[in-house]
């Protein structure tokens, strides 16, 4: 117990009846100097320069024996990185080089920004499908919100915003990724079978699928169906239980290598005077990308079009696209962190840089991918260092390999995007929530369906309000539990608060006292309020309760506020001091109690003597 509350203990047992010392209902104000100070010393710290700098804690430690672990595991996620990042590229309606040039970047800034050695940053299938709808437009748009994206993050970080992210319930999330996979996924099943999509949303792709039947190429159809099965079945090599698992551990994570190889050999023998049987992915621009500034101005059509206008071209994105890059990166910090904290903050720092140095390289916006982090976590990575491998992969493909890229079919990579999109519907997210809180499935019910047939960024925003709407009414009804209790002889209604009272459930605590004591017929004189879970009241808490003790008085009824934080009780008094007398600490129930219609009794003596002499008198 603090010294004021042992003051104010003594005070109230030694004297209930007088007012508490006048210092001790004084707000504590914190001091702006010393805050300051302190600030300025812990930005000083080499901690916390080592916690913006995570490449300084490890790099010291690292021994040679990881650098052959950290090669294969960046050698293995380069793989996988190079055919999903030309498709991601393909789905965010870019050229296919655009994808690849999001691949790189982030990989190198990480290695001095993040906290975790297992996640990859690059392009995924929900940033690509964010930006699809004004990366139509000009790539210029894609880039400049990559860098206003990184900027958004890195703000964030800075001001340690990480905590945001715990408002967003894993229902929100889940149903916001199943949506999205389904969106993606189904906006591939044109390119599956050799049509070429009208939309990437999910109503118009099946439409135009089951309206364009007799137009589906066989050869791509054919060639697209089997790759799909083979990437699901060779998913699971894992679970074989005999041989070498290692080896079936490594044969499944080169499923996608293995895939775009075989499709590509096989375009490329089939071609003949420049006819070809699958519809491929055309030329891929070669070369490394210029080192230069974001556009901040573009030209579409011969138009110059100015910031200003490409802002309000993006629009709600600007919001949105931070926002889901943030959650991504963070759940997949938080799924492969291995009993570690994983500082939010720091991962924003580090999401934001990647992004803002990206777009120096035309990049997209990207964020963490789980499947590339995955596969960077079975393949044994254990240093940010192997990102290094991945993206001078990256960059040795886009100098070499552009020419071999041309012959990639585009069924191919539809079916690599559809056996990823598969992984994350996790159908049994569904069943876990009705078997635990049914509840839950309502935020999830209203994120899917809005994001399925509305759009990915409102759906979120939807499915969050959907949750927000649980904890405002649980806070607008706070648990009360009024008891009706004989003590020494006396009718006693004791309130117990079970939470914190604030400003959304001021009113209900009143109303709920006021009608109990109503229903009572005026029997009970003394209702005794607990407060020992109410740790801080606002401005209009404290309102209610100098109103709640007048109304009771006009029943007949007083009211003592018993065992309150010192703090809690202070905004009462502060704001009316004539309330000091109510609140009493360190009393015993029954002790109170007998205090209590001790002094009344005594008063109500007094009074009638009082009036009797003066009776007599006249």
């Amino acid at each position: 117990m603090r010294a004021d509350d042992n003051e104010v203990a003594a005070s109230s047992k030694c004297c209930p009846n007088q007012l508490l010392p006048e210092n001790l209902y004084h707000e504590q104000l914190p001091n702006v100097g010393t805050l300051i100070g302190e600030s300025g010393r812990k930005l000083c710290r080499p901690s916390t320069i080592a916690r913006k700098f995570p490449i300084i804690r490890w790099l010291p430690r690292y021994r040679s024996a990881y650098l052959v672990q950290d090669f294969i595991a960046g050698f293995t996620v380069g793989l996988t990185t190079i055919p999903q990042a030309i498709a991601y590229g393909v789905v965010a309606g870019l050229e296919p080089q655009y994808g690849l040039y999001s691949a790189f970047m982030g990989c190198f800034t990480y290695i001095v920004f993040g906290s975790c050695k297992d996640v990859t940053i690059a392009t995924t299938a929900i940033m690509a499908l964010m930006v699809n709808q004004y990366a139509t437009i000009s790539p210029d748009y894609a880039v400049l919100v990559c860098f206003l994206a990184g900027s958004i993050i890195l703000v964030l970080g800075l001001l340690n915003m990480g905590v945001l992210v715990r408002f967003i319930s894993i229902p929100v999330i889940t149903g916001f990724t199943m949506a999205a996979a389904t969106t993606i996924g189904s906006a591939q099943i044109n390119n599956l079978v050799g049509l070429k999509g009208p939309s990437n949303d999910l109503l118009p792709s099946w439409k135009h699928f089951f309206t364009h039947l007799p137009s589906i190429r066989v050869w791509d159809a054919l060639l697209g169906v089997v790759t799909l099965i083979f990437l699901l079945l060779m998913k699971q090599l894992t679970k074989i239980k005999w041989g070498n698992r290692l080896v079936w551990k490594y044969l499944s994570l080169s499923r996608n290598a293995f895939a775009v190889i075989f499709g590509t050999f096989l375009a490329y023998i089939l071609s003949r005077d420049g006819n070809q049987p699958f519809r491929v992915t055309g030329n891929i621009t070669a070369g490394v990308p210029p080192f230069r500034l974001p556009p901040f101005s573009t030209t579409v059509d011969g138009e110059y079009v100015s910031f200003a206008d490409m802002i309000s071209t993006v629009g709600a994105s600007l919001a949105s696209i931070p926002m889901i890059a943030i959650l991504e990166i963070v759940a997949i910090s938080k799924a492969f962190s291995k009993g570690k904290i994983v500082d939010a903050s720091q991962e924003m720092i580090a999401l934001g840089m990647c992004n803002i140095m990206g777009s120096f390289v035309l990049s997209m916006p990207v964020t963490g991918s789980f499947t590339r982090t995955a596969v960077n976590n079975a393949s044994g990575v254990r240093t940010p260092l192997g990102g290094a491998v991945t993206g001078t992969l990256v960059l040795l493909a886009l100098a070499f390999l552009t020419q071999t890229f041309y012959y990639i079919p585009k069924t191919t990579l539809a079916a690599l995007i559809i056996a990823a999109m598969i992984s994350l519907v996790e159908l049994e997210r569904i069943s876990d929530m009705w078997r635990s809180k049914k509840r839950d499935l309502f935020p999830f019910v209203v994120t899917i369906v809005t994001c399925l047939f509305w759009s990915l960024e409102y759906g979120i925003v939807c499915g969050i309000i959907a949750n927000l709407v649980y904890i405002l009414y649980s806070s607008a009804r706070p648990q009360v539990h009024i008891t009706l209790e004989k003590i020494n002889g006396h009718e006693v209604a004791l309130v117990d608060v079970k939470q914190k009272l604030d400003y959304a459930s001021a009113e209900y605590l009143k109303e709920k006292v006021v009608a109990y004591l109503n229903q009572q017929n005026c029997k009970v004189h003394l209702a005794v309020i607990k407060g020992q879970e109410i740790n801080s009241i606002d401005y209009t808490v404290a309102m209610n309760i100098i109103s709640l003790y007048g109304d009771l008085k006009a029943l007949d009824c007083e009211m003592i506020c018993w065992n309150w934080n010192i703090g809690s009780a202070g905004v009462v008094c502060r704001l009316k001091t004539e309330m000091r007398s109510i609140f009493k600490f360190n009393y015993e129930l029954e002790e109170l109690i007998a205090s209590h219609f001790d002094t009344s009794n005594t008063a109500s003596t007094v009074t009638i003597e009082t009036a009797q002499g003066q009776v007599n008198a006249a």
